[in-house]
């Protein structure tokens, strides 16, 4: 009596959820039918978003777990690269503080200063708001080449570096400091270059959320209290434009995260005692230089978790509304 209670129950637990299921797929086609134009339009973007983005995050993360240096077939190899990353790189773990440094100084500094630069142009008139843009854009988007020639002549460790020879002049060094090639300013170097292009797309979608903020919200503010351009900033501007604010603060870390040009074009690669690696440095040289294509893509896919875990943190507190 009792197994076929069980039996019975068992029964009616499959068939309850089976037709759970059915309702779930039935309401799911719906949807799809009601929608089919709007998915019709975003067939193209789907295809390339899952041919260029989802198949290869598949194969990198297929390949971290064998061993592949492009002459051979993969082999499997499991956990390996990950164990090896973790417990006998000791590079890497350096590379990893260094990365997390940096995007803890460069995030938070360059999203303010991004957010803070877009209001002020917004407030200047309409015809001289081009030039301003221009001039704060152009940086993010100049090849790292021609901006790394300027920088390394700023820092370069002779007299006749710029910086150097002002320092000099103004008595505040006896002999050249080597900026470039000592540990303890090698970063900081990186940092102010890096913060000096970092006004890209998000500082664009500031500046286009702050132009499209209403007219009538600072109208009504001036009716209800508000007496300057700081109270409009917190009391209606910020909350205008959260979500240019999210787009921007998911922009910044990505960016922050993936320093890899201004690294490689100021202190080279390797650079001194391994005082500039970030975690795409190091990518990039087992992938492109050793070709150990399996323990690049472990870096690659510790890299993506990392981006993920810190952009639902910005989600968590930025996109709650």
């Amino acid at each position: 009596m009792i197994t076929e209670k069980t039996t019975t129950h068992s029964s009616t637990i499959a068939v309850s959820s089976e037709s759970r299921f059915k309702k779930k797929l039935q309401l799911f086609w719906g949807d799809v039918k009601r929608s089919k134009v709007s998915l019709l339009f975003m067939t193209p973007f789907l295809l390339l978003f899952t041919m260029f983005i989802v198949v290869p995050i598949i194969i990198s993360v297929a390949l971290s777990f064998s061993y592949y240096n492009i002459l051979e077939s993969p082999k499997f190899i499991g956990f390996s690269n990950y164990k090896l990353l973790f417990v006998e790189d000791d590079i890497f773990m350096q590379a990893v503080g260094i990365t997390l440094k940096f995007a803890v100084i460069t995030g938070p500094i360059g999203y303010i200063m991004a957010f803070l630069l877009a209001w002020l142009i917004s407030q200047i008139p309409t015809k001289y708001r081009f030039f301003y843009t221009l001039c704060f854009y152009a940086p993010s988007i100049a090849s790292g080449t021609a901006m790394s020639v300027v920088w390394l002549y700023l820092f370069a460790g002779d007299r006749k570096g710029l910086l150097n020879n002002w320092l000099i002049n103004l008595g505040i060094f006896d002999e050249p400091f080597l900026f470039l090639q000592d540990v303890r300013s090698i970063v900081p170097v990186i940092i102010i270059v890096s913060l000096w292009m970092s006004m890209g797309v998000g500082f664009l979608a500031f500046l286009a959320g702050l132009q499209n903020v209403p007219k009538d919200l600072y109208e009504a503010g001036g009716i209800d209290g508000i007496r300057n351009r700081w109270q409009q900033l917190w009391y209606i501007t910020i909350p205008s434009v959260k979500p240019q604010l999210l787009f921007g603060a998911v922009m910044q870390v990505v960016a922050s995260l993936q320093v890899f040009d201004v690294s490689i074009q100021l202190v080279g690669l390797p650079s001194p005692l391994y005082a500039g690696h970030t975690i795409l440095t190091h990518l990039f040289d087992y992938a492109f230089i050793r070709f150990e294509m399996g323990y690049a893509s472990a870096i690659a896919v510790v890299l993506f978790l990392l981006m993920m875990g810190l952009n639902r943190l910005i989600f968590n507190i930025l996109g709650r509304d």
